[in-house]
């Protein structure tokens, strides 16, 4: 089997029993990103890949992460590598320090190769409003590979990366590793601290990890978590992230929402979640219909709080304190410019929808009303979970769809994500895991929990992935 090919646990295990070393890993997924047929990459280190895999190798006893090579959604400032945020107003732009999750996990012997490929300013579900490049989906090149992180999912189902970071404000790790046929994770929002992060929208933004496997997942989580003094919205972690083991689900009550299941989902969507249903089943847990009733006012909720936190942390980017000033007459007109050339289309649609929901005149309208709703969902959720120990419902109620499909129909494209958005609402932590296909592409089954139950989580979903036994190779890489 090539290096590239064993998940992050066997290249941990080959690392510790001498079959490798880290700057044969290294080296092994360099050459996969030198290829990157999917285009999944903005920028690669490899001197300091290189440089750092040579250390790691040298050191009397290897770190927990052992010099394993890791991707790093490029809304995560890495010092000295350039850090764009997917947006030609931070092209160019190298941070002089580098996000608190991805330098815990460098300590732990994590070893960054590059940035990979986002949605401009982490809004969008299909990676195609990045400035730079459309990102390809692994299963089917004329597909999206989901976003904001969809660089992130695409580098690790192209297994040029064993795992990858990558950042969740409305589903934007959970629905990539829907569409990819991978795992990806939200954790508890203040489970991992924000510091060093491009900020979308402070009350929902969460990092989270990618990888091929449940217990990939597990392990790079548990370096992340915790308080960071430079986050105040982080918090203390309770006991620690631990290495699921679960093979059934005896005992385990999971709620199946009904507001999730019904008008918008795939047929073949639906079936396969159904059929990973009842696998669940057989592996001993309770199966029974929960309802949330605001859940499908999750995504007009949504796309009033998300755009008015858009519409304040973006003031920042004028092209003064910063982003690439364009010169005007005055000051006015150059604020104007910059701000109209180097953002994106998206990204001014977020920012004037903001705008105005926070406006005098339509507070109360709008962003009050859309508050007061929140705390809704938020009930709904604690009222689920004092019946039901997880809910379950596809991540994306569609498989990859075709690049430019819904380009021109912002509705369409928020619509990816429906099933996701009430969980991130709610600050509460859910895992994706592949369940099935549909018309060949990847389907994704979401398990989410009250807060601070990642570890159930992954044992629920180590033992469902285990059952259903998905083959995460796209037919690309088959042979």
């Amino acid at each position: 089997m090539a290096l590239r090919d064993l998940t992050a646990a066997q290249q941990l295990a080959a690392l510790a029993a001498g079959e490798t070393t880290s700057l044969e890993l290294v080296d092994a997924h360099l050459a996969a990103v030198d290829a990157d047929p999917v285009q999944a990459f903005l920028a690669v280190d490899a001197d300091g890949a290189r440089a750092r895999a040579r250390e790691i190798d040298a050191l009397p006893e290897r770190p927990p992460l052992g010099g394993v090579p890791i991707a790093i959604k490029d809304a995560l400032s890495t010092r000295d590598i350039v850090t764009t945020s997917g947006s030609r107003m931070l092209e160019g732009f190298r941070p002089v320090y580098t996000a608190t999750c991805v330098d815990r996990l460098e300590a732990a012997g994590a070893i960054v190769l590059g940035k990979t490929n986002m949605d401009e300013f982490a809004m969008g579900s299909s990676t195609e409003n990045s400035a730079y490049q459309n990102t390809l989906n692994p299963w089917d090149h004329e597909r999206v590979p989901g976003g904001s992180s969809g660089g992130s999912a695409a580098s690790v189902a192209e297994r040029q990366v064993p795992w990858s970071l990558g950042s969740d404000t409305g589903g934007s790790i959970r629905q990539p590793a829907s569409l990819c046929g991978i795992v990806g994770m939200k954790p508890t929002y203040g489970a991992i601290s924000r510091y060093g992060l491009i900020a979308f929208a402070s009350s929902l933004d969460q990092v989270g990890p990618f990888a091929r496997t449940v217990e990939d997942a597990a392990l790079l989580l548990r370096h992340m978590v915790g308080r960071d003094p430079m986050d105040s919205t982080s918090l203390d972690w309770p006991g620690e992230i631990t290495v699921p083991t679960a093979t059934d689900l005896a005992g385990v009550r999971v709620g199946v929402v009904d507001e999730l299941m019904g008008e918008g989902v795939e047929p073949g969507v639906r079936a396969a979640v159904e059929a990973s249903l009842g696998v669940m089943e057989d592996l001993g847990a309770t199966v029974v219909p929960v309802s949330l009733p605001s859940a499908l006012s999750g995504l007009a909720t949504y796309y009033v709080i998300a755009p008015a936190e858009c519409s304040s942390n973006l003031a920042r980017f004028d092209g003064i304190r910063y982003g690439h000033p364009i010169p005007a007459d005055n000051l006015l007109d150059q604020y104007e410019l910059t701000r109209g050339e180097l953002f994106g289309p998206e990204v001014k649609r977020r920012i004037m929808l903001g705008t105005f929901a926070l406006a005098s005149g339509y507070y109360d309208q709008y962003y009050g009303r859309a508050q007061r709703l929140r705390t809704l969902i938020v009930r709904e959720f604690a009222e689920a979970f004092s019946g039901v120990d997880l809910l379950a419902s596809p991540t994306s109620p569609t498989v990859a769809f075709p690049l430019g499909d819904r380009t021109a129909d912002p509705y369409a494209m928020y619509m990816a994500d429906v099933c996701t958005i009430p969980v991130s609402l709610a600050g509460l932590p859910a895992i994706s895991l592949p369940c099935g296909l549909a018309d060949g592409l990847p389907v994704g089954l979401q398990l989410a929990g009250p807060a601070f139950s990642e570890n159930r989580l992954l044992d629920a979903a180590h033992a469902v992935e285990g059952a259903l036994a998905f083959d995460t190779r796209p037919p690309g890489l088959m042979t």
